[in-house]
């Protein structure tokens, strides 16, 4: 599967990451401590509700813009988007395009009981252990990066651990590996993750792609209450929104902003 220059430095460095992790604890150790976990929050039932749910999301930067609030503290931004009305939670922690952490999901478990969402590039049915030790409920796995063969290994390994997983698409060809492989809940990026351009029309176009029945998530590229009327006219399920919650000097505002 061919892969855009971004897209390959972050695989690449995520493989070296999950390697050095591994070494230091190894997967058997983790997987000790799943015994002790919390049983999950029901995170696909969280975006089927009346209207568009919101999947509000933790970041501090962005590899397309930059620093966007490095400093933020996650139990404040994770409960204002709780006390604001958003649906669930994602969490970026990968560290070196988006300044995240485990740390943060962790944190965001303890300060919040909506459903947890890890965002990260995820290569290795190691790094859904580690999601789930830290207290997530679902994991992003993005069809670009995997490929069928790898997508189909890793979304049996989420099942086992009782991961829900948000399958992400960006093009026809990616909505029917997705398909295919018994995706229930399928993200669309209106992000490339190529040229990290951003066009909403992504979503609108890939709708009639994706089978009734599957719970569908638009992400990027989402700023006004107009998209959202937009995209649930369109029979969206759910939003994932970051940057233009993030921006907000009160993230509360920005949730009720989109949510009307």
């Amino acid at each position: 599967m061919a892969m855009g220059t971004f897209l390959d430095n972050v695989v690449e460095h995520t493989e070296r990451l999950v390697a050095e992790r591994r070494r230091v604890i190894p997967e058997q150790t983790l997987r000790e401590q799943l015994p002790l976990i919390p049983r999950n929050r029901p995170f696909s039932e969280a975006l089927i509700r009346e209207g568009v749910s919101l999947i509000a999301e933790m970041k501090r930067s962005s590899p397309s813009k930059g620093p966007i609030r490095p400093d933020a503290s996650v139990t404040e931004i994770v409960t204002a988007y709780e006390d604001a009305g958003a649906s669930a939670v994602s969490v970026l922690t990968e560290p070196k395009w988006f300044g995240g952490g485990l740390e943060d999901l962790a944190e965001a478990r303890a300060a919040v009981a909506l459903p947890l969402l890890r965002k990260d590039f995820i290569i290795d049915p190691y790094q859904l252990v580690e999601a789930r030790v830290a207290g997530a409920d679902a994991a992003l796995l993005i069809v670009a990066a995997l490929g069928r063969t790898r997508l189909t290994e890793l979304m049996g390994a989420a099942t086992e651990l009782g991961l829900d997983t948000l399958v992400e698409v960006h093009d026809e060809d990616e909505v029917r590996v997705a398909v295919d492989a018994g995706a229930e809940i399928i993200g669309v990026n209106n992000r490339n993750l190529h040229s990290l351009d951003v066009d909403l029309r992504t979503t609108f176009t890939l709708l009639a792609d994706i089978p009734a029945g599957t719970v569908v998530v638009a992400e990027s590229g989402i700023t006004s209450r107009e998209d959202v009327l937009e995209l649930e006219e369109a029979g969206v399920d759910a939003i994932l929104v970051g940057e233009a919650l993030m921006r907000q000097r009160d993230p509360r505002d920005g949730v009720r902003a989109l949510l009307g």
